[in-house]
């Protein structure tokens, strides 16, 4: 008892007395208290103790505690245990009481109780300790026999129980690790034994008494389990029995009852997983895993709740597609002519997917690549993933990840949980049934993050093509090869995606798309899709390409084509109705009626009339079909013009300048307004602004206030300090929205400039670009959604950085024919640029110094 005789107990222990069990050496014992003195004993020692020597008390057995402190303490048991407080938990209900676990550590025997109140308090000797046994008369060889003997009896007690339960192999385990003189406490307190038998095992302080009073207790607990399994064993050969004659009683027609039935069926169900199991094309290591989890299924009973759990993870594991592939289409010229037909535009993407579908051709086993599409929303950046799973004639799972905050939805949920299940990837797998699908993972700059973890760092491995080939599932629990998905994520923004993550993605922009790409969309697509929708033929309804040009320039302005959509939606449900009222009246030689009190007015010529149907089509059409849709009815079912060309009406007075930003949702363009008046030389700032860009407005003071004399530019006073009793006022509109960034710095400079020299900016005119305190232009970001956005709003000449030329040639010829771009690489060439007739700057003359 090696472990014992290192234990030094104090000499003064507090004692709870305890009257339900007995606590032995190196057992745990749960215990209730709820008299007086064992509660304040809780109170003082336990709760309020700061150290480890604090939480060491003497548990006293077969002694009860008074129920009142006036009581006088009954006569202690001479012997007790030592015991450590592992945890002590209280409750009001249904009367104040503690709850403690103790745990035995040696023997001790009371030599003086000190003190009874508030709390009994002992003089104590420490009993265990290992001089006892090597002083002994006895022999060591007598001692031996008796270890020996009672080793033999634990071990047989121990295999006849289950030893796949883990409690028993864990003591299987402590019979080879512990010493053998603490073996007989430990035993005792597991083993069916009474509290009178404990007692004497507490009180047998000699070590050979103790071998001798525990092995007839291991002897008639063996017994017991020998008498226990010739009770089960005819019963186990009666359902082996029953089991061999039920196929007579199919052949005989001998009804059997439902049990019966049911656990047969049970049976099949079991025998056919099993062999489901055998037969799939799993990985050895899977397959090694389902068989141990299958032979752990026919030993369960089928009322344990691990039974259901265990069968649903092996139904999961055989659906899964291991080794099953769809073949992929590899002709170039089909796929490029499928891309055409369901996308005009995203000349980029195209051309990914077919460089793709080229080097597939060459060589076979190419991993699948890990795509981003990066642009605003309504721009076909999910419906072009479909296309591509269409063109390569694989499947196709759509995964959102907008909100997702737990990394569980990835990697999916231990299996010790209760309801536990596979991740997303996973469970798209065993959806489209294949291991090569096209998996979209939509929006995935919009995940969050929680105290579940970071689902952004779970989707690491799933899309690193050097990782992912062993993607580990919680559930599962064993690899899965994803190397072969061909994974496509889209984002509005990359700004919010992690480093880490973004690095693991090859990113293709998406753009915008210009006026006449959203024409084109409309009349090859959304119209189509529109009339099919609301039951409408073209011999019903005509929509001009003008028309066309008139929603998306006056009643919407996005990046997308959404908006654009909804609006088209809402123009055929107005013709739906006329359609659906069938409301026939007289067309005037040169306009159609207007219906009054409609959501919608129809406007045909003659001329029109005759192109539109045929003679045929006539008798079974109303006659003033087909309902061409003009500016006028645009106007009664959409209502007045949501945006109007206000570029000319803002820049009517000087201070006024027009910037180009860029947003998620694509370009637009930015109005800066500056004021003066008379003050204390302060800059006010206002529109919800970023500390960069504020710090781009006092560059652009600061600029201005040392060129001042340069550009004559002077303030109310005729002072050429810009700031001299002056203050300013700089102004964003849409203050609701915040702004940020450094490419308004160009735009700043010339509106003050405006402001300070009383001349008005061109009103075609738009600029971005960094400033700096020299004068210098840097380049900024986003120039194709800036360009596009001063294009839908009628803009003429765009001032952009020299150096972001090269971004030029990402945008289409038609945009570029319209636009005058102008490039500058100082402030010179800026102001220079946005004001008719350039902006004059005052010749240096050089002073002679007289040499007289």
């Amino acid at each position: 008892m090696a472990a014992g005789s290192a234990i030094q107990i104090p000499s003064r222990l507090p004692l709870l007395l305890t009257q339900e069990g007995v606590l032995l050496p190196g057992s745990t014992m749960r215990t209730s208290v709820d008299s007086p003195r064992n509660m304040q004993l809780v109170r003082s020692r336990l709760l309020k103790g700061t150290s480890l020597r604090s939480t060491i008390i003497g548990v006293i057995p077969n002694t009860s505690d008074p129920t009142s402190d006036c009581d006088e303490l009954p006569s202690l048991h001479r012997i007790g245990t030592a015991a450590l407080a592992v945890q002590v938990v209280g409750s009001n209900w249904p009367k104040p009481h503690y709850t403690l676990l103790v745990t035995g550590l040696c023997r001790f025997q009371i030599l003086q109780l000190l003190k009874e109140k508030p709390y009994p308090v002992a003089e104590v000797e420490q009993l265990d300790r290992l001089e006892q046994f090597t002083n002994q008369l006895k022999s060591e060889e007598e001692l031996g026999e008796l270890s020996e003997q009672f080793y033999k009896y634990a071990v047989q007690l121990v295999e006849m129980l289950d030893m796949s339960v883990p409690a028993v192999a864990k003591l299987r385990r402590l019979l080879d690790n512990l010493p053998r003189e603490a073996l007989p406490d430990i035993l005792t307190s597991i083993i069916r034994t009474s509290n009178q038998e404990k007692l004497q095992i507490l009180d047998a302080v000699r070590l050979e008494e103790r071998f001798k009073m525990t092995i007839p207790l291991l002897v008639r607990q063996i017994e017991g389990l020998k008498l226990l399994q010739k009770t089960r064993k005819p019963k186990q050969d009666d359902d082996k029995r029953v089991v061999a004659i039920r196929p007579n009683r199919r052949i005989n027609h001998i009804p059997s009852t439902v049990e019966d039935e049911e656990e047969e069926e049970d049976h099949d169900d079991v025998v056919m997983l099993e062999k489901k199991i055998r037969t799939s094309s799993m990985s050895e290591q899977a397959l090694k895993v389902c068989l141990k989890e299958i032979k752990r299924l026919k030993k369960m009973p089928q009322s344990m709740p691990e039974y259901a759990l265990t069968r649903n993870y092996l139904e999961l594991m055989v659906e899964l597609p291991w080794n099953k592939s769809t073949k992929d289409r590899l002709e170039i010229r089909a796929a490029r002519i499928l891309l055409d037909n369901d996308h005009y535009a995203m000349e980029k993407l195209k051309k990914r997917v077919l460089e793709y579908l080229a080097v597939r051709q060459l060589k076979n086993n190419l991993k699948g690549p890990i795509l981003c599409f990066v642009g605003p929303p309504g721009v076909g950046k999910t419906s072009v993933g479909r296309s591509i799973a269409k063109t390569l004639g694989r499947e196709f799972h759509r995964i959102a990840l907008g909100g997702v905050c737990d990394q569980s939805d990835i990697r999916g949920h231990r299996r010790t949980y209760v309801g536990s299940m596979p991740g997303r990837i996973i469970n798209g797998l065993k959806t489209v049934g294949v291991n090569n699908p096209v998996f979209l993972l939509d929006e995935v700059d919009k995940l969050g993050k929680s105290l579940q973890g970071d689902p952004a760092a779970a989707l690491l491995e799933v899309l690193d093509p050097e990782q992912n080939h062993s993607f580990t599932d919680h559930y599962l629990n064993v690899a899965f090869d994803l190397s072969q998905v061909l994974f496509i994520a889209t984002a509005n923004t990359t700004a919010t995606i992690p480093p880490a993550l973004l690095d693991r993605m090859e990113i293709i922009q998406v753009p915008g798309y210009t006026q006449e790409e959203k024409i084109e969309i409309a009349h090859r697509h959304l119209i189509p899709k529109q009339l099919e929708q609301h039951g409408l033929t073209p011999q019903q309804i005509q929509i001009p390409q003008v028309t066309t040009l008139d929603i998306i320039t006056r009643y919407t302005r996005e990046a997308g084509v959404r908006s654009l959509d909804r609006k088209l939606g809402a123009i055929c449900r107005a013709v739906a109705v006329k359609v659906a009222e069938g409301q026939h009246k007289e067309t005037k030689p040169d306009r159609a009626e207007v219906g009054e009190g409609e959501d919608c007015k129809e406007h045909v010529t003659e001329d029109a009339k005759p192109e539109s149907i045929s003679d045929t089509a006539d008798l079974a059409l109303p006659p003033e079909m087909p309902i061409l849709i003009d500016f006028h009815a645009l106007k009664d079912i959409l209502g007045p013009p949501m945006y109007e060309m206000e570029v000319s009406e803002r820049l009517s007075q000087p201070g006024v300048a027009i910037g180009l930003a860029w947003t998620p949702l694509g370009g637009e363009i930015m109005f800066v307004e500056a004021s003066r008046m008379d003050g204390e030389g302060q800059l006010t700032l206002t529109g919800q602004l970023g500390d960069v860009m504020k710090e781009s407005a006092h560059l652009a003071i600061s600029w201005l206030r040392s060129n001042a004399k340069r550009y004559q530019l002077t303030n109310a006073s005729g002072s050429f300090d810009l700031l001299d009793n002056t203050d300013i006022h700089l102004h964003f509109p849409a203050g609701a929205v915040t702004k940020d960034g450094p490419s308004a710095g160009v735009t700043i400079v010339t509106c003050l400039a405006s402001l300070f020299s009383g001349r008005l900016v061109c009103s075609d005119v738009a600029m971005t670009g960094e400033i700096t305190l020299r004068g210098l232009v840097l380049p900024v970001g986003g120039i194709k959604d800036k360009v596009l956005a001063a294009h839908r709003a009628g803009l003429k000449r765009i001032i952009i950085p020299r150096r972001n030329e090269k971004d030029l040639e990402e945008i289409a010829v038609n945009v570029r024919q319209d636009l005058n771009f102008v490039m500058a690489s100082c402030l010179d060439e800026v102001l220079n640029a946005a004001f008719d007739g350039g902006f004059a700057v005052k010749p240096r003359v050089e002073h002679l110094n007289s040499k007289l």
